[in-house]
């Protein structure tokens, strides 16, 4: 009189594929749009006429960076709420410039693979 109504074994393995499908889609939409939206942010923050040279840590919210901009070299202080102009330098003043120069901007198409294989390496060092 009562009927079982229940999946088989057959059921349960084409559920699975399809959950394994849509979930390899939503991943694959995921890494395309991180990609563009990495690529975006890279083109947004290409300034030709500012940039950051190098910066120094000096506690939590504070900073001392060496921007570049056009000719002239600011050394600012950050802090959380303000930069603060502390020095203006020529060219001529850096000597230590040229190695600046000669290192273009880091490459973002470096997978993580890659940065492991630098960490591992720094570790065994």
């Amino acid at each position: 009189m009562y009927t079982i109504i229940g999946s088989t074994g057959l059921d349960n393995v084409v559920q699975l594929l399809v959950v394994l499908v849509i979930f390899l889609f939503v991943l694959a939409i995921t890494v395309l749009t991180t990609r563009f939206i990495g690529g975006y942010q890279k083109m947004q923050m290409s300034n030709k006429n500012i940039r950051m040279i190098e910066s120094l840590r000096l506690s939590n919210s504070k900073y001392i960076g060496l921007l570049e901009v056009g000719e002239v070299y600011l050394v600012v202080g950050v802090g959380k709420d303000e930069i603060t102009p502390i020095a203006k330098l020529t060219k001529e003043e850096l000597p230590d410039l040229k190695e600046f120069e000669s290192v273009a901007t880091p490459d973002l198409k470096e997978g993580f693979q890659d940065i492991l294989e630098k960490v591992k390496r720094k570790k065994v060092k």
